[in-house]
């Protein structure tokens, strides 16, 4: 037998398998598709599940009437194949209270495992389905009519008639399962008691006497989880049809060193009726031999991949022609021409505590049944080692189904005693299977996740047939995976085409179901069950080299888009090349419609930098197989330059980073695309790199700004606070949009909402650095020594009212004051200080203040309206002071005051640059 020391395993691993960097670029999926993007492409349907139900785990595919149906906590469902959430039906098969008080009793959680979890969803008949349940800890069985036709619309329980449900379904919902229905006869392989120690494999209903394996005996099982049953004949003759069994269990004694698990595979006669006087109702041609999966390591030491998942697929190298059989789709079952051989694709994980992996493995039949036809295990020895059998093997050889085809025999119970003798003390091989190339065909040991789940499909392509993977993940995601051979099918090389998140939280994938009639695959968890495509080609792109690097054999290249390839359809410009992927070959001829679909197209983008800060130039392209290529074109230069990384550029897989822009850095930047020698140009950036001198001429409330601003106070014109100030405004928010380059903030509307804010501080601080109105009708001082203009003095009011509330003007006190309270600026009595922190408004604020004062106007009858030269003003004055002392003014009055800490500090924009990026 295979033995590894785990101390051997851990210092010959790095031998074996190198994890994180030396993971090929092929492994990694082309495409990764988020849940949200599978959603909105509408590539995505899922059923969210009932509030008191999970475990949406048992999957039954009838696509003869279209339904898919679902075993779930207390619940049976019956889906549209073609859409999940079109009138599905649903019917509730709770667990009686008395037996739910008897598991809380038993000291069972009542929440989790005290309800009827669904195990057992098997076709009987043309009408009847046959489901069993747990039943809070004690099975029970009962016959769903679903009726013969799709348009019968039948969906019921028949509750008339239950059956215990003992050998056929588990006890303990986490115990791991499997049946199937043949000739109404149900194997199933399972744990038969409360206490989960009695595990076996079972034949119940039908004619025949219930059946099963040796009732303690670590040799026959030793603690297993079955993963999946399924019926593969031997011969043209049904008499040698054989049942067999995956499942994981203990090593036994003497096989392993310390505690392993190791994954089997079973076989029994369909035919086994028991023997006479010895292994009577107990299988007399059951054999066992365990399922390899291995990389190879340094000096021929392996690493092994031991835990057989519950997931495994079967299949045959044929077009697929039908459905699983078992309850659930761990073994997975393509019939064909010759349904005797076909091709087992295993999942595996390990079960090491050094490590977290993966693997998927292949077997043919013929390397099965040879290791079946090979030497037995025996324990012999003074260690009591498991060493090949060397005696004599009785006649007919143990384990060979009783028919005309070999030996003569006509049942296993005129078997002579020798043979059930030596079957009873002989149930495992001693050779081990090993997969097809001695080799994984998939590994993952560097990421956060495990391989749960598996179905296989097999897609015919423009030149050959391809098994197209579909592997379920614990985290909820699915990984497309199509292996492609090199020179032989023994040398297959591993292609991930996409990466898809089916569920909105990360979940274990317990269920997956494949039809290829309605090209839809099926996924459960304990969430709910999901339904997508199987193939998405209008995602890869819009011109022919897109398709083509794909390497999708569902997809190829129409002559006008990608889409589904059928190998029917004969069209001249069909273009795909799945073993290869060169898009030079297949799409040089159709350049022109590269142009057209946007292949030459390539999106221009303006973007600055200032200089002696850092710049991040994003470039993503939608392959995560493809690598960058940066290219720049300085200003006056013909010839482009490659980048390269240094110590001040820093290329990565997301765009290019610059940490110190210099004034050389300006250009042009062209990102490129290289995936398998094929060179793709993405994006075109034309970087400006601003000088630091230049940014006072160019930030806010700089030299020019602020001259700009005087000046239109300045100037003596009347419309100077309304069209020059809104020019004004409008400058900066150019300023700002074009440096949101250099920003790269996730959410523009935040950025505008944040600069607003700080522009809105400014000009309050504005406000309180310009003068005010003196008394006695003198002029308008200006902090630098200049005066305002006289054409900037209120006018007398059109409603008849100048006279006396120019003289209250005049007094200034009452006025200015609550002109002050309005503006939030602090309140005073001092004329002087007044004069000191009353502002104006800046030029972009004008026109705003001019609706305030038109609105202030129409609410107040004595409220002067000012001309346009009075915007500079900040505002209205209301006579005597008297008309804003309502709840709603003293409220905002109050929030002023609670928010005039820091309205003096010195402003981004005046005192100093803004920060680098």
């Amino acid at each position: 037998m295979d033995y590894l020391p785990g101390i051997v395993l851990l210092l010959l691993f790095c031998g074996a398998v190198v994890p994180g960097q030396g993971e090929p670029k092929h492994s990694v999926p082309r495409l990764k598709l988020s849940y949200r993007e599978m959603v909105e492409s509408s590539n995505l349907i899922t059923f969210n599940g009932l509030t008191n139900s999970s475990g949406y785990d048992t999957f039954l595919l009838d696509e003869e009437r279209g339904r898919l149906l679902v075993g779930a906590e207390d619940h049976v469902f019956s889906f549209d194949l073609v859409n999940l959430n079109r009138e599905h039906k649903q019917i509730a098969w709770p667990a009686t209270p008395s037996k739910r008080d008897e598991c809380k009793w038993a000291g069972k959680d009542l929440g989790k495992e005290c309800s009827n979890f669904i195990r057992v969803l098997q076709p009987y008949n043309s009408t009847h389905l046959y489901i069993c349940g747990t039943g809070a800890f004690h099975p029970i069985c009962a016959y769903l009519e679903m009726g013969k036709r799709a348009e019968d619309n039948i969906f019921r329980l028949e509750s008339s008639h239950f059956e215990n449900g003992r050998g056929k379904s588990p006890y303990d919902p986490k115990m791991l399962s499997a049946s199937i229905m043949l000739d109404g006869e149900l194997y199933s392989g399972t744990s038969a008691d409360f206490m989960g120690r009695d595990f076996a494999i079972f034949r119940t209903l039908g004619e025949h006497h219930p059946i099963r394996t040796e009732q303690h005996d670590s040799r026959w099982l030793n603690d297993p989880r079955f993963v999946g049953v399924n019926l593969i004949p031997e011969s043209d003759n049904p008499e040698d049809d054989k049942i067999f069994l995956f499942f994981k269990e203990n090593a036994m004694d003497g096989e392993h060193t310390g505690k392993a698990t190791i994954a089997r595979i079973g076989q029994l006669c369909k035919n086994d009726l028991g023997g006479h006087r010895s292994l009577v109702n107990k299988w007399t041609t059951f054999l066992k031999a365990r399922l390899t999966c291995s990389v190879p390591g340094l000096n021929g030491i392996d690493t092994h991949f031991d835990e057989l998942r519950k997931e495994l697929c079967v299949c045959v190298c044929e077009p697929l022609c039908g459905y699983f059989l078992p309850e659930r789709e761990d073994v997975f079952l393509m019939s064909s021409k010759d349904p005797k051989n076909p091709v087992i694709y295993a999942v595996f994980t390990t079960s090491s505590n050094i490590f977290k992996g993966s693997a998927v493995c292949m077997y043919n039949m013929a390397d099965i049944r040879r290791v079946f036809l090979g030497p037995y295990a025996h324990r012999d020895g003074p260690t009591y080692q498991w060493v090949p059998f060397q005696g004599r093997v009785p006649y007919p050889r143990p384990g060979t189904c009783p028919s005309k085809t070999f030996g003569g025999f006509d049942s296993t119970k005129d078997l002579p005693d020798d043979v059930i003798t030596f079957a009873r003390g002989h149930p495992a091989m001693f050779n081990p299977v090993h997969p097809i190339g001695g080799r994984p065909i998939v590994v993952r040991t560097d990421v956060d996740y495990q391989f749960s789940q598996l179905v296989v499909d097999k897609v015919e392509a423009e030149d050959g047939q391809y098994d197209v993977m579909f592997i379920g993940t614990d985290l909820g995601t699915v990984l497309k995976v199509v292996t492609i051979p090199r020179e032989s099918w023994h040398d297959l090389e591993e292609v991930v085409l996409e990466e898809m998140t089916v569920f909105r939280e990360p979940t274990p994938i317990t269920a997956m179901e494949l039809s290829t009639k309605q090209q839809q695959l099926y996924l459960g968890s304990a969430l709910g069950v999901s339904q997508m495509p199987l193939h998405r080609c209008e995602v890869y792109g819009k011109a022919c080299a897109e398709c083509c690097l794909a390497r999708d054999p569902y997809c190829a290249w129409d002559g006008t888009e990608c889409s589904r390839y059928f190998p029917t359809a004969k069209r001249r410009t069909r273009r795909q090349d799945i073993r290869n992927g060169d898009p030079l070959s297949q799409c040089s001829d159709l350049q022109h419609h590269d142009d057209v679909d946007g292949l030459g197209h390539v999106e221009d983008r303006s973007v600055y930098g200032v200089e002696n800060s850092s710049m991040f130039l994003e470039c993503s392209p939608k392959s995560q197989r493809a690598l960058i290529y940066w290219q720049l074109q300085r200003p006056n230069e013909d010839r482009k330059h490659e980048i390269k990384s240094e110590d001040r550029v820093i290329r990565t897989e997301q765009g290019l980073l610059i940490r110190i822009l210099t004034q050389a850095d300006s250009g042009v930047y062209t990102c490129h695309a290289v995936e398998h020698g094929f060179i793709q140009p993405l994006l075109r950036l034309s970087l400006q790199v601003i000088p630091t001198q230049r940014l006072g001429d160019l930030l806010p409330g700089g030299p020019q700004g602020g001259a700009g601003g005087s000046g239109g106070a300045g100037s003596g014109s009347g419309g100077a606070g309304g069209p020059a100030g809104a020019g004004h405004s409008t400058k900066h928010k150019l300023w700002y949009r074009d440096f949101l380059s250099l920003l790269d903030h996730p959410d523009l509307n935040s950025v505008e909402e944040f600069c607003e804010r700080v522009w809105r501080k400014e000009r309050k601080q504005r406000r309180l650095k310009t003068p005010t109105i003196t008394t006695n009708d003198q002029s308008l001082a200006r902090p630098d020594g200049g005066a305002l203009s006289s054409g900037l003095k209120p006018k007398s009011s059109p409603l008849g009212a100048g006279a006396p509330n120019a003289q209250k003007q005049q007094s200034g006190h009452p006025t200015v004051q609550q002109q002050q309270n309005k503006e939030g600026s602090p309140r005073s009595t001092n004329p002087q200080k007044v004069q000191h922190h009353a502002g104006t408004l800046t030029q972009a604020q004008a026109p705003k203040n001019n609706n305030q004062n038109a609105q202030n106007s129409q609410a107040t009858p004595n409220t002067q309206s000012p001309q346009k030269g009075q915007g500079a003003l900040g505002g209205t004055q209301v006579p005597g002071g008297g008309a804003r002392g309502g709840p709603q003014h003293n409220a905002k009055w109050r929030r002023m005051q609670e928010n005039k800490k820091g309205r003096n500090r010195r402003t981004h924009e005046q005192q100093r640059p803004p920060r680098s990026v």
